[in-house]
């Protein structure tokens, strides 16, 4: 009678529950426990060329755009939009099994993906920029992102009392606040892939204050949403001004603790670095690097602190005082070495939010609370950028101008740690079911569109608004008048330190440098590649 349709090596539906199980940890959807081996190595190697392929394309877009001088559409963009065509693809001729393989896995991108990309951009930082503006990031960081969560969760929850969204659960605003929450989050990886080209050039401080907040605000909104996440569990609601305090609380004990256990990581690394003779090896200088900056992230995991911030700040550390214990070939190919990996994960990162676009077992799209929520995060984000802009300029010696708050206004690009997020939205307790399709699909068109259509306009609003400098321009930004807030790279000897700032750098000169790396700030130059990354032995 012949083999019978599905091959007479092993049935498709034990091929698609071997896939599964290896790919995404599902439960097994046939009764054979002896899946075939061979056929989950092919289906491997062939995500696995089509992921390179993936890669490949967009560095090659990315060279042309460079060349061509082409703004448009950003990389991200493109990889997006890539993306999108492998998952349209996907859906038209894979069964709804074998899309399985190709959903958003959360773990994948918060533990493999996003840690290079955080790390990089901590270990290469212009710290002196950075912590000029440290207050007014904190700001936006801390106090808009609460004000942009509870501004989008009212206003969402309201549209669904309303009638505009009649999937969002209207007997209690939780669900609305916690899509307030994961929605506020500025992606850092979409961030620093639109504005962090060199092409563009843009204003220094602009992307210092840009980028310090698409760092920090993930915490903040992280924080937010797993303490919304809480208050599903059992009977307990936002009634009462204690719910409130234990919000701040938590989001302050966590802030604290993140950043605790980053510098903690770093000296330790710094630590092992200064007392052995890992300097002759060069490669096991940069295996040290990468490792502890996963343990930065996962520690901070597992103690239920923010891996974002703790790793962030280890990167920092390992920067500042670990750079003079790395022997001179480590110090010229950690930058490109992280820079590279960053990189990857960006372009896998974007590819895979593309992908799901398609692929993901969504069944609830609704296009007009799509465009109304797009037009109340744009509220939303105007609402805290303008007043704390406002307030903050009272206390700077350069003042945040207009044309420049219009540019932050417009860069709140999100991406895919709202949608992980958006995923993960939990069931409450009590009360009705939520529909929580409605927010994954509304988060990922949000996604896209910030991504591709907003990050296509920053190099025309750059350019409109003034906001991109001559390539030449050295200029420094002057910085904010509060002592503590003016806390420069301490390696720099360009300005006269005062009050805290002169504390910290007699007390990091006289214990922290002998003890975890580096010398006097006099005995230092800089490299202009890294911006203030000291090399030893200058005059």
């Amino acid at each position: 009678a012949g083999p019978p349709p599905d091959g007479p090596a092993m049935p498709k539906r034990e091929w698609l529950q071997a896939v599964s199980q290896v790919l995404m940890r599902t439960p097994q959807l046939g009764n054979s426990s002896h899946p075939d081996e061979e056929a989950v190595h092919e289906f491997a190697s062939i995500t696995v060329i089509a992921v390179i392929g993936l890669i490949a394309l967009t560095i090659v877009f990315g060279y042309f755009t460079k060349k061509y001088k082409i703004y448009w559409l950003p990389e991200s963009g493109f990889t997006m939009m890539l993306g999108m065509l492998v998952g349209g693809i996907a859906r038209l001729a894979a069964t709804p099994e074998e899309l399985q393989a190709l959903q958003f896995n959360p773990e994948l991108f918060f533990f493999v993906l996003l840690p290079p990309i955080i790390f990089e951009a901590g270990y290469n930082l212009k710290r002196k920029r950075f912590f000029r503006n440290f207050s007014t990031i904190i700001a936006f960081a801390v106090l808009g992102t609460v004000i942009s969560t509870f501004v989008i969760g009212f206003l969402v929850y309201a549209a669904a009392l309303g009638g505009v969204a009649p999937e969002i659960d209207t007997t209690s605003p939780l669900q609305s606040l916690m899509f307030g929450a994961l929605i506020s989050a500025v992606d850092p990886v979409a961030t620093l892939a639109i504005m962090g080209t060199p092409e563009l050039n843009c204003d220094k401080m602009l992307y210092s204050l840009v980028f310090g907040e698409s760092v920090l605000n993930d915490a903040v909104a992280i924080v937010l949403f797993k303490t919304f996440e809480k208050l599903t569990v059992g009977t307990a609601t936002l009634a009462g001004a204690g719910d409130y305090f234990e919000v701040f609380g938590l989001f302050l004990g966590v802030s604290l603790g993140s950043v605790v256990c980053g510098v903690l990581m770093g000296l330790l690394a710094c630590v092992i670095c200064k007392y052995t003779n890992l300097s002759k090896y060069p490669s096991k200088e940069i295996t040290l690097l990468l490792l502890f900056s996963y343990l930065a992230y996962a520690v901070a995991e597992a103690i239920f602190l923010s891996g974002i911030m703790s790793l962030f700040f280890c990167g920092i550390v390992l920067s500042h005082y670990n750079w003079h214990n790395l022997s001179a070939e480590t110090q010229a190919a950690s930058t490109y070495v992280f820079h590279a990996l960053s990189h990857t994960s960006e372009t896998v990162v974007f590819a895979y939010v593309g992908i799901c676009v398609f692929t993901g077992a969504y069944n609830t799209w609704n296009w007009g609370f799509i465009a109304v929520a797009l037009l109340i995060c744009l509220f939303a984000r105007a609402a805290n950028i303008f007043p704390i802009s406002f307030m903050v300029n009272l206390a700077r010696k350069k003042v945040i101008p207009l044309p420049m708050q219009g540019v932050i206004w417009f860069a709140g690009l999100r991406g895919a740690i709202a949608f992980a997020l958006a995923i993960n939205m939990p069931q409450p307790d009590h009360g009705p079911k939520w529909n929580n399709d409605i927010i994954a699909t509304t988060t990922l068109g949000i996604v896209v569109f910030t991504t591709v259509v907003c990050g296509g306009l920053t190099e025309p609003m750059l350019e409109r608004m003034g906001m991109k400098k001559p390539h030449d321009d050295d200029e420094e930004d002057q910085g904010e008048l509060l002592p503590l807030t003016s806390v420069a790279d301490p390696t720099s000897t360009s300005h006269r330190a005062g009050g805290l700032h002169a504390t910290w750098r007699n007390f990091d000169s006289r214990f922290m440098r002998p003890w975890f790396g580096g010398k006097a700030p006099r005995a230092q130059v800089y490299s202009s590649a890294s911006d203030g990354s000291p090399l030893e032995g200058g005059p």
